[in-house]
């Protein structure tokens, strides 16, 4: 006799339908289980009391940007070149009055020229200064599981095919 041929008896003692059937939906139930959400907060109350005269005392707000640091270094710089050019285009355009009669379209070319060499600098200095920091920051803290089911009908006579995606 084999293993798989033991008479009822030798196996043991078996579980009755009812008690395979609760113990299957509790295995279910604690796989499918919602994991608690953390709560964020969307706003912010200040519950310290205001004084009667005078400025409040300082409240520590977190830094939450959505810009990266050195984006905003580099908007930054770009409006300081743009302001800049600006100046010299400017005293271009009043060293030249007095040596040839210059138009002000001819100002604003010398000023865009002057303009690209300076943004050009700045997105090189940029690109290096980021290939040397280049350490990342995981915005999102928890799994991530993506479930994504892929649906193909082919039919026809030139093997016409449908995907469908269920995501």
């Amino acid at each position: 006799m084999t293993e798989h041929e033991q008479p009822r008896a030798a196996w043991g003692s078996r579980m009755s339908d009812a008690e395979a059937n609760a113990e299957a939906q509790r295995i279910i139930d604690n796989i499918y289980r919602p994991t608690p959400q953390r709560a964020m907060p969307t706003s912010f109350r200040d519950e310290s009391p205001s004084p009667s005269f005078g400025d409040a005392v300082p409240v520590h707000q977190d830094d939450h940007r959505i810009v990266p640091a050195w984006a905003a270094g580099a908007a930054v710089a770009s409006i300081g070149i743009g302001a800049g050019t600006t100046g010299i285009g400017c005293g271009v355009w009043l060293a030249l009055k007095g040596f040839a009669s210059m138009s002000v379209t001819g100002v604003v070319a010398m000023g865009a020229l002057f303009t690209g060499i300076a943004f050009a600098a700045v997105c090189i200095g940029a690109a290096f200064s980021r290939a040397k920091s280049s350490v990342s920051k995981p915005i999102y803290n928890g799994p991530v599981t993506k479930h994504t089911h892929v649906t193909t009908h082919t039919r026809g006579a030139f093997s016409r095919t449908r995907n469908t995606f269920h995501g």
